[in-house]
């Protein structure tokens, strides 16, 4: 019984430091199947720009409405919390911001430099939003020297319009080609989510569009409907699809891979930056 015990106390630390910073994590606002495992060893997926989205993916369980303006001590909250922490490794993120004229670059940009900043040898992930399709924008944020650019997929182009409503496939994959052409030594990553009724032939031309534009790392996961009002569960896959997928993704090229039900964008992603990049 000690170790669930310790790992509920680790869980309840971190969630009582995120609200005295008044932070917020995609961990929480999208209730990820892992948080249990991530806050229990102190670590989450720091989410900026508020919890409000101003897109309506069927799939999301973002609150919708009208965001909060950008708060710029927000940085500085972060920053105390990944200290707090001590973290080597921080994962930040947002919600799609179409009300902001920079799509919410500025404040990835200002996150990245004050933590790399005031933090001997951090690592930043950033996981954007397409920006709207902005190119100044992500140069904005490729401008503060992430250490990996990631923007999700999430599903094959077909089912776009049922599932990523004001998003656009191609605008995803020119995002990550010219993330890769500003700066060739960054990572690049993505990820897809199984089960809104896609075909396994349809996962593999993704795969295949995603190597094209130099994405290395891939995520692939299980959907689970949030509530009632959501996208419904088409289907579910089994571990040996998630293999499956797995090898072809590899076999296609990808330096990483990780492949199953409860994979999300950020699983693991300090052990993939540290042991496979």
């Amino acid at each position: 019984m000690a170790k669930p015990l310790l790992v509920l106390s680790k869980t309840h630390s971190l969630k009582a430091l995120l609200r005295r910073a008044s932070l917020h994590t995609v961990c929480e606002e999208s209730r990820c199947p892992n948080i249990s495992q991530c806050f229990g060893s102190g670590t989450a997926t720091f989410m900026i720009l508020g919890n409000q989205c101003t897109r309506a993916c069927s799939f999301c369980n973002l609150k919708r409405g009208n965001p909060e303006p950008v708060d710029p001590e927000e940085p500085y909250r972060l920053l105390e919390a990944v200290k707090t922490l001590n973290l080597r490794y921080v994962v930040i993120t947002s919600p799609t911001r179409d009300d902001l004229e920079d799509g919410g670059a500025g404040q990835f940009a200002k996150c990245i430099r004050v933590l790399k900043e005031n933090i001997q040898n951090i690592k930043v992930e950033v996981l954007v939003p397409d920006f709207g399709g902005s190119h100044q924008a992500l140069k904005t944020v490729l401008l503060a020297e992430p250490d990996v650019l990631a923007h999700n997929v999430e599903t094959v182009p077909r089912l776009y319009h049922r599932v990523r409503k004001g998003a656009d496939y191609q605008r995803s994959l020119e995002l990550l080609k010219r993330a890769k052409e500003f700066n060739p030594n960054i990572v690049t990553k993505s990820a897809l989510i199984l089960g809104f009724g896609e075909r396994e032939e349809e996962i593999v031309e993704v795969m295949k569009d995603l190597r094209r534009v130099g994405c290395e790392v891939l995520t692939i996961g299980q959907y689970y409907q949030p509530s009632k009002r959501h996208h419904p569960v088409i289907k579910l896959y089994t571990q040996e699809e998630f293999e499956r997928l797995k090898e072809i993704a590899l076999s296609l090229g990808f330096s990483h891979v990780f492949s199953g039900p409860n994979v999300r964008s950020s699983y693991m992603a300090e052990r993939v930056f540290y042991n496979y990049l």
